[in-house]
């Protein structure tokens, strides 16, 4: 995955709470096999029935962080929920609650999650709705958010690893190929009639 250090961006601002993962894409979409191709289904319902739905105005066009309301990716535990915001654009969301999967979701897969107080959640929101072009900035390495333009700054929680992770980049699969060279040792010394699966299968 992509490291993600200091984010600047502007905001989508979604004045709306309890938002599940059904709602952020679709079951309808979940029967692609690839990890690929779900930002087309992004908030797809909503914008189907709403031409004036946040993500869908001129003055959000390459927003790339999106402010929600308190207990935003609750409900089932898909992935894809995580893919289609990014492949949305949006490398951080902001809210003051998260749905403890889709959090630990998002961590892996590069997306920052940004909890804040409620009030500072309902001044940003307000803040970005009154003005799309205010500059956010989302500080992974200081794990601090802010608004310069309108005085606004918080810190967020960011427990060591999961910082760690994201400064550096690391999916899953980047945190075991850092262990390359003891994998190799291992395997050069396993007994043969042990079970392995041959390169390229």
């Amino acid at each position: 995955m992509e490291a993600i250090r200091r984010h600047v961006g502007t905001a989508v601002p979604l004045d709306r709470s309890d938002v599940d993962t059904d709602q952020i894409i679709p079951a309808s979409w979940l029967k692609r096999v690839e990890r690929t191709g779900f930002g087309a289904g992004l908030f797809s319902e909503w914008r189907k029935n709403d031409p004036d739905f946040p993500l869908d105005r001129l003055q959000h066009a390459g927003a790339t962080i999106l402010v929600a309301g308190p207990n935003f990716g609750v409900g089932s535990s898909r992935e894809h929920a995580v893919w289609a915001l990014m492949e949305g654009g949006f490398r951080a969301v902001i809210s003051p609650r998260f749905g403890d999967i889709f959090r630990n979701n998002a961590t892996k897969s590069g997306l920052v999650p940004v909890v804040v107080e409620p009030e500072f959640g309902e001044a940003l929101l307000r803040a970005v709705q009154d003005n799309p072009a205010l500059e956010i900035v989302v500080d992974v390495e200081q794990r601090e958010v802010s608004a310069p333009g309108v005085g606004l700054l918080a810190s967020f929680p960011l427990d060591d690893f999961t910082r760690y992770r994201l400064l550096e980049g690391l999916d899953d699969i980047g945190l075991t190929l850092r262990h390359t060279d003891e994998i190799s040792a291992y395997e050069a010394t396993r007994p043969g009639w042990m079970p392995r699966v041959a390169a390229g299968d």
